[in-house]
């Protein structure tokens, strides 16, 4: 039986167009971006599975080409479509961002930072640039590796925030570790990076730290 002889309360295409993408399962989600299932498995048969190889939808959809490409019931333009759904999340949440004042929307912050950041398999610092009405200007990775006060350099962080006239910055970094509390680098290459800014009346509005489902804010803690 295939996927069109089932009753429409359970086919995944009829169930989001009736009630909506927040009622469907993981699997049923995949299947539609899958599109369609194989000789002897339907969509969402093929959806299941891959996410239970995978051992959840997250870790599928952040895993490299060369071990997607390996399954069965995924070719090239599978994968294509499936990492083109998770760049459109990402444009989302910055789309969002630009709309309306960031710091009026601190979850939207902290769900883009953690769309951009969580996957990554290696540490990155990045900047968020803010206008004078809040507007996010420009989203910028800045360095790759271990946040500590020799490889943020404050002079470039200066220089990259002059060039947009930004008016107050937003810092982000993830722990690979998946822990999201502060390292004593983290600190003193935040205040470092504060000091900085001042001279040139530029306000650091956070410091996120990015962990496993988690985002620490320096703000919150007073740390800033």
């Amino acid at each position: 039986m295939t996927i069109r002889d089932w009753p429409r309360t359970e086919r995944p295409r009829e169930k989001l167009l009736d009630g909506g993408a927040h009622m469907l399962s993981d699997g049923e989600l995949l299947a539609v971006l899958l599109g369609s299932g194989m000789r002897g498995s339907s969509a969402v048969e093929v959806a299941r599975g891959l996410i239970q190889e995978f051992g959840s939808l997250r870790d599928l959809l952040s895993s490299d080409a060369t071990r997607c490409l390996q399954q069965r019931g995924i070719g090239p333009a599978r994968y294509s479509v499936l990492q083109a759904a998770v760049e459109l999340a990402r444009r989302h949440f910055r789309e969002t961002l630009r709309s309306g004042p960031a710091l009026a929307a601190p979850g939207a912050v902290r769900a883009f930072v953690m769309a951009q950041l969580r996957d990554h398999p290696y540490e990155v610092f990045c900047c968020l640039y803010l206008d004078n009405r809040e507007r996010l200007l420009a989203f910028q990775e800045i360095f790759r590796g271990t946040v500590d006060t020799a490889t943020v350099h404050p002079r470039e962080i200066v220089r990259e925030t002059l060039l947009r006239n930004a008016s107050s910055v937003i810092f982000a970094h993830n722990h690979l570790s998946g822990m999201v509390e502060p390292s004593q680098a983290d600190e003193v290459t935040t205040r470092r990076l504060k000091d900085a800014l001042a001279l040139v009346d530029v306000r650091v509005v956070d410091h996120l730290i990015v962990g496993d489902g988690r985002c620490y804010s320096f703000s919150d803690h007073g740390l800033l």
